[in-house]
């Protein structure tokens, strides 16, 4: 009885689970793009469904109409319309988009936060709390509409693309966009569709969990990107297979309720594995996987712009740097108390570096990057009460780099969406089965270093201490740029297939770049634990860490390891300037929602710039005779006659 019970109330978060992957397969199945931003669509539509009920006393059922059929589908459509259209206009990447979506979960993100705050929320649930008692069980009549929901969105869904001429349709435009436009299909009219399709469903997503679980912006966008297990399960093809794995999960949660071991150990282990079941399933899954259907080329080489400028003259580089240089020994003007927000930049600025390392030199695509950090900062602590403290700096460092390693094995296999799925896969289990655990953080003591017999626990002497640890990690970007190691990573990242072709060594650099970035990464990590002299969790987190940072490090440039110290800077200055994170995840998350318009980011900005003042004359010239109207071609002899002879015979049968 009593695990019947369990059963039936493990149908409701099942059902929810299912719910969100169909919709994140809709999305996939009718535009081609893996909508990173799902969660973050269901948590502003169960915020927008709070502020309708509770301060405004709208009913339940009409607050979810308004949500459902006004504005999740309008989201969807100007979604479409504003960020994704011109995108498929130029034939980007599915790479691309993917870092759209990114950008538009990072702005939704910012946006609630600024409104509402991290206030927990209590919205009221849209179906009856009622339970019933049939022969001796306990029923919760909300996980049966729950799961009704389901049950019709999914078979209208399967109607919709099995017997309608849009279902046709939508199949065309996501196999062969450029044919189907061909035949007479409306693209755009169908990706609209799609878009609009896939966040009625993430909203409805949100609703009904929201009455589950406490709202608040990051819980439940983190509990919604933890289904991506539904969609990966099923290939990013079969939606009855999402919908049977969610409900599956749902109810294998609920029944490990009655599994209890003694305290101990094995005790926090599964109640670590109980509470994060999604995120282990999705690994797994994973893991298990060697291949996903995805649609369209998956690689990068399109989403970061090449140089375009020409190399940059010895007055311009001692310009640039020197500029460079003052910013970054500024702060030491500066008050104790600014001086100290401002030690995060470089720390910052090297996991931004990492990344570049990572996607920006070899085109892949890693979203746990915080994970590295996070585990090189926590060895650190670790070992500092035992070690000299720059020890444990390079500690930290080493075991950032084994776990990177290691990780590099599974993408050897991966790229685009497989690769980035992976990675934040990854990321999230480090931090709920390693940070999240008193086991594993408690107790440590965080010291800054010394050096020589020179203590730098100061503010001045750390600061430099951490501006030699970016100019090392510089020195080691420049190592990875030169030389054929660069030629070979940046024909990686353009084309993997032809670099393998031409006798590139693919594997072994995937391997070698991640080890890299993951050890640049620790180092970061490190020492930001060591300038607030705490290990704190949140910072590492994947949500709040890991995807804002890829998205500031794409929007200023993926390619620049200079671009990414710019974005550091900012990232501390905007925060220190307002206050909040969120003002910092608004403006990034804007820029990467419309990167679509300038691939390349900000570097490439400046680039343009710098080759606009360079030589104005030669670009309008270039303008000149690329709008000048062309003349006439000049016929020779033979034309002429020939031309003579087809008006003679036009004026004869005329």
């Amino acid at each position: 009885m009593l695990a019947l019970d369990y059963l039936f109330a493990g149908l409701a978060l099942g059902a929810v689970a299912a719910l969100s992957g169909v919709g994140m397969l809709v999305t996939y199945r009718a535009t081609g793009v893996f909508n990173m931003a799902h969660g973050a669509v269901a948590m502003l539509a169960a915020y927008l469904y709070w502020q309708l009920t509770d301060p405004w006393g709208v009913p339940e059922w009409i607050a979810a109409l308004i949500i459902l059929l006004g504005f999740a589908p309008a989201f969807g459509a100007l979604a479409e319309r504003v960020v994704f259209r011109p995108l498929q206009r130029r034939f980007a990447s599915p790479a691309e988009s993917l870092v759209a979506t990114i950008g538009i979960l990072v702005l939704l993100l910012g946006v609630a936060y600024m409104v509402w705050g991290q206030q927990t929320r209590h919205p009221p649930s849209l179906f009856p709390n009622d339970v019933v008692h049939p022969g001796g069980l306990t029923v919760h009549i909300e996980a049966f509409a729950d799961l009704g929901a389901v049950a019709v969105g999914t078979l209208g869904l399967g109607l919709l693309l099995r017997l309608t001429p849009l279902g046709t349709q939508i199949r065309a435009v996501v196999d062969r966009r450029d044919l189907a436009e061909l035949s007479g299909v409306d693209a755009d009219r169908v990706a609209a569709i799609g878009w609009a399709l896939g966040s009625v469903f993430a909203a409805l997503t949100g609703i009904l969990l929201a009455s589950q679980l406490s709202l608040d912006p990051f819980n439940l966008t983190l509990v919604v990107l933890e289904t991506f297990a539904m969609p990966v399960i099923a290939g990013l093809t079969n939606i009855p297979i999402a919908v049977a794995a969610g409900i599956a999960l749902g109810i294998g949660s609920s029944e490990m309720n009655l599994f209890s071991p003694g305290p101990g150990p094995i005790f926090d282990i599964w109640n670590a594995l109980h509470a994060n079941l999604p995120v282990v399933l999705l690994l797994i899954a994973l893991l298990v996987r060697q291949r996903l259907a995805q649609s369209g080329d998956a690689g990068m080489a399109t989403t970061f712009a090449q140089r375009r400028a020409a190399e940059p003259t010895i007055p311009m580089m001692a310009l640039q740097y020197g500029l460079a240089a003052l910013a970054l020994f500024a702060p030491l003007l500066l008050d104790p108390v600014h001086l100290r927000q401002a030690q995060a930049v470089p720390a910052l600025a090297i996991i931004f570096v990492s990344l570049v390392a990572v996607t920006g030199y070899s085109g892949q695509i890693s979203l746990g990057q915080a994970g590295y950090a996070g585990l090189g900062a926590l060895f650190c602590a670790k070992v500092s009460g035992d070690t000299p403290e720059l020890v444990a700096l390079l500690v930290g460092a080493l075991a950032a780099g084994i776990v990177g390693f290691a990780t590099g094995y599974p993408a050897i296999r991966r790229r685009g969406l497989f690769l980035a799925l992976t990675t934040f896969a990854v990321g999230t289990f480090v931090s709920r089965f390693v940070f999240q655990q008193p086991y594993f953080t408690n107790g440590v003591t965080v010291r800054r270093p010394s050096l020589f017999g020179l203590s730098l626990s100061g503010d001045h002497a750390f600061y430099l201490f951490e501006l030699a640890m970016l100019a090392i990690a510089f020195l080691i970007m420049y190592n990875l740029r030169s030389g054929a190691l660069g030629r070979s990573l940046i024909a990686i990242r353009d084309n993997e297939d032809g670099a393998r072709a031409v006798g590139v060594d693919v594997r072994a650099l995937k391997v070698l770049i991640f080890t890299v970035s993951a050890m640049l990464a620790g180092l970061g990590g490190a020492l930001l634990t060591q300038q607030k002299l705490a290990f704190d969790p949140t910072d590492f987190d994947p949500l709040a860490a890991s995807l804002p940072w890829f998205t500031v490090v794409v929007v200023f440039g993926a390619d620049s390891a200079a671009a990414a110290v710019a974005g550091a800077g900012l990232v501390v200055l905007v925060n220190s300037l307002v206050g909040q994170a969120a003002a910092y995840e608004i403006m990034v998350g804007l820029l990467a929602a419309f990167l679509g318009r300038l691939p390349g980011g900000v570097a490439e900005l400046n680039r343009r710039a710098v080759e606009w003042v360079r030589t104005p004359r030669a670009l309008m010239r270039r303008y000149v005779e690329q709008t000048a109207p062309r003349p006439a071609p000049v016929l020779s002899a033979r034309g002429r006659a020939a031309l003579d002879r087809l008006r003679a015979a036009r004026a004869e049968r005329s």
